[in-house]
Formats: C-alpha cells, structure tokens, sequence
C-alpha cells in the first residue's frame, strides 16, 4: 500500500510556500482570505468577510446527510523568518512559524478532492480562522467567528482540526486519547508603590522590588502546589516597570501563564497565584492590580472520533497514540460548542522541519501536506458515511488501543525521508 507521505501535490506545495512567502498578522488576513477565496470560488461557496478576514466555505454531497466542519487557522506569528529559501517570509518580523500555512493548504487540498468526489451523502463546511494566537487580553479568532451570524445556531456531526507537530516524523499523524491542548490562562500583575528619589528610598515605596519578590515567590509557589502527577506550566513572560534609575519605581508590571489539564487542578493554582501576589504586596505595604484574559478551555478529542482516527486512519497513514496530552493551547477549544471534536498532530520532521513551533527557523517536509490531505479527507468521509461508534463502545475501543499501542514514532523512525521540491 503507497503511503500518503510518498507523493506530493506540486500544487499544493506552491500554495504553501506562496502563503508561507506572504505571512499577515492576526485580523490582517486580507491577502491571505483572497488568494484562498480565488482558489476556492470555482468549487465551491465561498462567504467571506466571516469574523473579519475568515472565510466560510461549504460543499454539499449528492443528497442532504451528516455534516463536518474543517478549520485551519490563518494568522502567522511575530518572529524574523531566519529560513534560507526562496519562499521565506517576504514580510519583515513576520512569519508562518506555526505551521498555519500548511494547515490552510491541507484543507484547501481536501476541499478540492471532496469536490472533484463529492460524498454521496452530507456536507463539508471549511472554516478559515483569523487570529488563532492571542497576545494578551485581545479577542481569540475562534471566539469571533462563533459571535458571527453566519455560525448562529449551527451544529455539526464532527468539527476536525490538525496542526503541525514537530515532534512526529512526515508520515505520521498523532492522535490523543482525550486531551489534545492544555487550558490556558493569561495573567498581568500590576504592583503599584509610591515613587521617591533614588537618594531617600524610606519615602518611596518600590514596585519593582515588590515584582521582583512575587516573580520568584510565583515560580516556587506553583511548583510546590502542584502534585507530582500534574501536568502544569507556569512561566512569566514579560516584566516592565519604572522611570529612571534613580528613581525609587511608582509601578511595575509582569505578564504571564497558567496551563493546565485538569478543571481542579486549575482553578486551585489560579487561587495559588493570585494569592501569593497580594501576600507580597502587602508585606512591603504596596497594592496590586491583577487581571485574568485569554482563559481558554483544553482541546478535547471527543471518544467516537479518537475510536474513529485509529479505525480508519492507518489505511492511508501511520498512526500515533499519543498518551501524554501537551501544555500547548489552541483556540479551537472553543469549536467544540458547534459538536464533537477531534484535533490531530501532523508529523513535519524530515530532511526539513524539527525546530520548534513560534521559531523562526521552524520549517516542514512538505510531504505532510499530502499526509494531512490524506488523513482529513479519510475521516470526513467516514463521518459522513456514518461510521461513528456510540461513545461507550468507542470508550472501549480506545482502552484496547491502549492495551495494545507501542510508543509512539519518533522524528529518525520513517526511512528514506528526501526534502522535496527544495
């Protein structure tokens, strides 16, 4: 049986590296929704404008029946592309560093063979999401594209998502027994003191030896609330604060997060934190403004579409059980209220690939275009076709594949990997 990995759609790659060459930051995506607008006008309906840049695309089967919606996320990231290819980021400071760029061909590449084939019964909706990453307090992509008119009250039978992942090898697509992404929860600490000239520190009262405190006590404090076999990840990631050196600081501020994957493991932490902040403050007789923003909810893989992925995926692709979920977030958790959802890892290492997601050297080998092709055009026509287990026998099925599962391939385990097209 030919793999998927073992061709690749020349088409698809020069979509790839034409997005990836023409990065746009979040709700900026108009050069982006266009050239995929042009691509998809022929094929099928295309609404634009959805949540700002996104777009809505919709194919219909033969006859009405089941309903899957596709998502790929289209904003890049802030970081210089430190690549050496002709289709680098042409964009300064800017790059598809998250592998978005593939996810957007990957399901233009299943629009265009549902189209070619349309499924007897049912239909596919493509939803292209602006502004999947979120710096702090602003609006999640996915959170607009719910609050628009076009998804009022719709459901559907499966919602499907995939996202590069460095740490599979081209070929091979992930699949996590029940969470894919970690809840997260963005904070800001604002200390506020007192100011005074460097020379009479007694008249002042310092905020950011206030910051300072609550930063160290923030990383020990976590650490010994959390038990051992708690997935957790705390890290703060920006401090800023004061006038001038010479004088003692009126207010400071850090920015940071909390993720999590479990409910009551999260909400005891969040308690954690907010605490040791003001215990701090207090104690140096300063005030603190604290502000929770971007609390997203875990990715969960709903049983009957993991039972699904492993019943039919390895016909076309390798398959991993993945059975360590990340600390890695995605506002696709909140696709979750328009149905069950299952959201996948493509494998990208190769000749090319194996830098981390939000690097700018991060790169694919482009044959896992043909491998997310594969895999997503494999499991919505199965949705469509009716082949969902009830939940408690799929639970069954995933027990078994646990039972029964190796580890999971790494990044040197598929032979004969070539970068292609380079």
């Amino acid at each position: 049986m030919a793999q998927a990995h073992e061709d690749v759609d020349g088409d698809l790659v020069r979509l790839r590296r034409q997005l990836h060459q023409h990065p746009e930051l979040r709700f900026g995506e108009s050069r982006t929704a266009a050239t995929l607008a042009g691509r998809l006008a022929p094929i099928a309906r295309v609404h634009s404008g959805i949540a700002g840049t996104g777009l809505m695309v919709e194919i219909e089967g033969r006859a009405p029946g089941r309903s899957v919606l596709l998502r790929a996320d289209m904003d890049a990231y802030p970081v210089q592309d430190a690549k050496e290819v002709p289709w680098a980021s042409g964009n300064p400071g800017v790059c598809h560093a998250c592998g978005h760029d593939v996810h957007m061909t990957v399901v233009y590449g299943v629009a265009a063979r549902l189209a070619a084939d349309p499924p007897a019964h049912g239909s596919v909706t493509l939803l292209y999401q602006p502004a999947e990453e979120i710096p702090f307090g602003e609006t999640s992509g996915a959170a607009a594209m719910l609050a628009d008119a076009a998804l009022r009250d719709r459901r559907f039978d499966a919602v499907l998502g995939l996202h590069c992942w460095p740490d599979l090898p081209v070929g091979t697509v992930g699949v996590d027994r029940a969470t894919a992404m970690a809840a997260k929860d963005a904070f800001r600490i604002e200390v506020l003191g007192r100011a005074a000239h460097a020379a009479t520190p007694a008249l002042g009262r310092d905020a950011i030896l206030g910051l300072a405190g609550i930063v160290n006590l923030l990383h020990a404090g976590v650490a010994r609330a959390r038990n051992p076999h708690e997935l957790v990840a705390f890290n703060i990631g920006t401090i800023a604060g004061g006038a001038s050196q010479s004088q003692v600081a009126e207010r400071a501020e850090a920015t940071g997060t909390l993720r999590t994957h479990d409910e009551t493991t999260r909400a005891r932490l969040k308690a954690v934190i907010e605490r040791i902040a003001h215990a701090q403050a207090d104690a140096l007789e300063l005030s603190v403004r604290f502000t929770w923003a971007n609390e997203m909810p875990p990715v969960r893989n709903a049983a009957p579409l993991v039972a699904l992925a492993h019943a039919e995926l390895p016909a076309v692709v390798q398959v991993a059980d993945l059975t360590e979920p990340p600390l890695t977030t995605d506002d696709f958790a909140l696709l979750g209220a328009l149905g069950p959802s299952l959201y996948v890892k493509l494998g990208v290492t190769g000749e090319r690939g194996g830098a981390p997601l939000h690097s700018g050297a991060f790169d694919v080998d482009e044959r896992c275009v043909g491998v997310g092709v594969a895999a997503l055009e494999r499991l919505t026509r199965a949705v469509l076709a009716g082949h969902l287990t009830a939940p408690a026998e799929a639970a069954a099925t995933i027990a078994g594949t646990a039972d029964t599962a190796g580890s999971a391939p790494t990044a040197g385990s598929v032979a004969d990997v070539r970068a292609v097209g380079a």
